[in-house]
């Protein structure tokens, strides 16, 4: 009895796990593949450039890049966050498209054109657009349901597009 509960827990089990691959998640649609917006980071609205450095440093972040007068960028080992005085209103979520977590350019990756033109199609409302007649970088900002501001800001060049053979 004893194996044939097992037998049947593990079939259950093997039943739910093809059931939950052949679901699409809410946030991707069915045949849909997932948006990659590159590197994540949060962007912190502060008072004080220094103290804030002071504070990060001390929970083991190293700057990793700014100009040190109104903005740097501070990393640990898995999390990157932007420090910036008298820059922005409030804090903001960055992605950035085409980077990589050392702002290494990726190979390959979805211009910010085709990450609006996804958006837009799924009814999401953009505070501000790109130009979609260009090419290269470009931001798009939009706001989540409690009024988060999501900046997506591509910096490098759209990437070159592979012909499919």
């Amino acid at each position: 009895m004893k194996k044939f509960v097992t037998g049947m827990l593990a079939g259950v089990a093997g039943i739910c796990l093809a059931m939950q691959a052949a679901i699409p998640s809410a946030g991707q649609l069915a045949g849909d593949k997932p948006m990659r917006f590159g590197n994540f980071s949060v962007s912190l609205a502060v008072k004080d450039l220094a103290a804030s450095r002071a504070f990060y440093e001390k929970l083991g972040f190293n700057v990793f890049g700014g100009n040190g007068r109104s903005w740097l960028i501070v990393q640990n080992d898995t999390s990157t966050i932007g420090l910036f005085q008298g820059t922005l209103e409030k804090n903001i979520l960055t992605f950035n498209p085409g980077w990589d977590r050392s702002a290494a350019t990726l190979p390959d990756f979805d211009d910010i054109r085709d990450i609006q033109r996804r958006l837009k199609s799924r009814g999401v409302t953009l505070a501000m657009t790109v130009d979609e007649s260009t090419t290269g970088p470009g931001s798009i900002t939009m706001y989540d349901p409690d009024g988060n501001q999501i900046l997506i800001d591509q910096h490098v060049p759209s990437p070159q597009k592979k012909d499919k053979p």
